[in-house]
């Protein structure tokens, strides 16, 4: 894995590969703090577009429960790595389940009023309605602390539509989902974008927001790469990453993705994206 830090921005509380992750570099290992730095970090991980064979994503696709974890302002696309520092005693129970079966878990955001829009404080809602969509992952790494939590990094494989919730165990909650919608995932990307065209809007947005990346840096990417780079990593609303998820194909999250900078090139004041107070 490499690390690459740029400058300028604040409040992000999650992390993802190919994304940015504000605050020091070993921030995320300690739970429950608010930060605020002008440090980010964009993480790098190898070749992850050649790991699932056919049959290994055939088996996933036949699968159809999946425990969940609903976290607001985080996105898990295909491809990409998710670090989560887990302290909560149902999320410990859900991820000692994982590591003893299938490594599965699924990421969706809740979907709760007030959180869409930043400056609206958390309700105090335990189980709040989840979007329909969201990204099955797999676990990728994982450590032990000495005070019980857990790190782990997830990959993300394929994206699920939920048919219904099942009763929760062990205090975590359960889906029942189909992945048949997003069998596009199971595949290569061949698509052509133009990479110049998102670069030289996001160029733009990130002179606006004070942030500074190496532009040789982004120009190596894929085309996939670059666009759910962004995807995950900038300053959007709950409902903007929503949109992004579930957006079907490459080039459907591009187009979406040079609209979402472009209105906030626009209107540089139309939102503040809504950061999670803590990681569970």
């Amino acid at each position: 894995m490499r690390a690459y830090r740029v400058r300028g921005h604040s409040g992000r509380r999650t992390l993802s590969a190919f994304g940015i992750y504000p605050g020091r570099q070993k921030d995320w290992l300690h739970p429950g703090r608010r930060r605020c730095s002008d440090t980010l970090y964009l993480f790098f991980f190898a070749d992850w577009d050649i790991r699932y064979t056919a049959a290994t994503m055939s088996a996933l696709l036949e699968e159809e429960t999946l425990p969940v974890f609903p976290l607001t302002g985080t996105l898990l696309l295909p491809g990409t790595y998710l670090p989560l520092n887990i302290f909560e005693q149902r999320y410990l129970n859900m991820v000692r389940d994982a590591l003893e079966g299938d490594l599965r878990i699924g990421m969706i955001q809740p979907m709760i009023p007030g959180l869409d829009n930043w400056g609206v404080p958390p309700l105090d809602l335990d189980e709040p309605e989840l979007y329909p969509v969201g990204c099955c992952g797999r676990i990728d790494q994982h450590e032990l602390q000495a005070d019980g939590r857990i790190l782990i990094v997830l990959e993300g494989v394929v994206r699920f539509r939920t048919l219904r919730e099942l009763e929760p165990i062990r205090g975590y909650r359960r889906v029942r989902v189909d992945f048949a919608e997003f069998e596009i995932d199971r595949r290569p990307e061949e698509t052509e974008i133009d990479k110049q065209a998102v670069l030289s809007l996001f160029d733009r947005f990130a002179r606006q927001r004070d942030l500074e990346v190496d532009p040789d840096l982004l120009a190596a990417l894929s085309g996939l790469r670059l666009v759910n780079a962004l995807s995950t990593a900038l300053p959007l609303t709950a409902v903007e990453k929503q949109a992004l998820l579930e957006a079907h194909s490459l080039e459907d999250r591009t187009s979406l993705l040079m609209t979402l900078m472009g209105m906030d090139l626009d209107s540089p004041s139309r939102h503040q994206s809504y950061s999670p107070p803590a990681i569970h």
